[in-house]
């Protein structure tokens, strides 16, 4: 499949909020969180008032414009901490993709296309909050040298160096 990597644009928010829920993890034969949990505070920090200094945030588009999946690093502050908080100056990373597109090295892209991005702004590493038993995405993350570095009631925290030479390989 064709597809290329751009900026989050405005007129992509609608999209990122509906990947920001598709990104919590729903174990098989769970029942799905209901859409209203992207108004709790914890969760909607993640995307509302997209664009603000700091923020970094990657589509992934068909050459037709249908939207595949999202890639964001988002600024938190001791007072306002993600899920994945490790420190002010480390972005915190939230990605999801449309569920007919998983599988298919988009995800891969789109890390790549973030750590280039995140290394080009001057970050040094990156965070992410991971239910341990999303198999694919913690599988994803530890091939871009995510390390576990805690845990926050039912998620992982893990931190990568996003200059690590070995992502080119990937």
């Amino acid at each position: 499949m064709n597809y290329r990597i751009r900026p989050i644009l405005e007129q992509d928010e609608p999209f990122m909020w509906d990947m920001l829920y598709e990104s919590m993890y729903v174990p098989e034969g769970q029942q799905p969180f209901s859409r209203d949990i992207l108004r709790d505070p914890s969760i909607a920090k993640y995307a509302e008032d997209w664009g603000r200094a700091g923020d970094t945030g990657l589509i992934a588009v068909t050459e037709a414009g249908e939207p595949l999946g999202t890639i964001t690093a988002r600024i938190f502050q001791e007072d306002n901490q993600g899920y994945g908080f490790v420190g002010v100056d480390v972005p915190e990373l939230c990605m999801a993709l449309s569920r007919s597109y998983r599988g298919q090295g988009i995800g891969t892209s789109l890390m790549k296309a973030l750590f280039e991005e995140l290394s080009h702004n001057g970050y040094a590493r990156v965070s992410l909050s991971v239910d341990p038993n999303n198999a694919a995405a913690v599988k994803l993350y530890q091939r871009f040298g995510f390390e576990e570095v805690g845990v926050v009631g039912t998620s992982i925290t893990m931190v990568a160096d996003v200059c690590q030479t070995g992502t080119a390989e990937l």
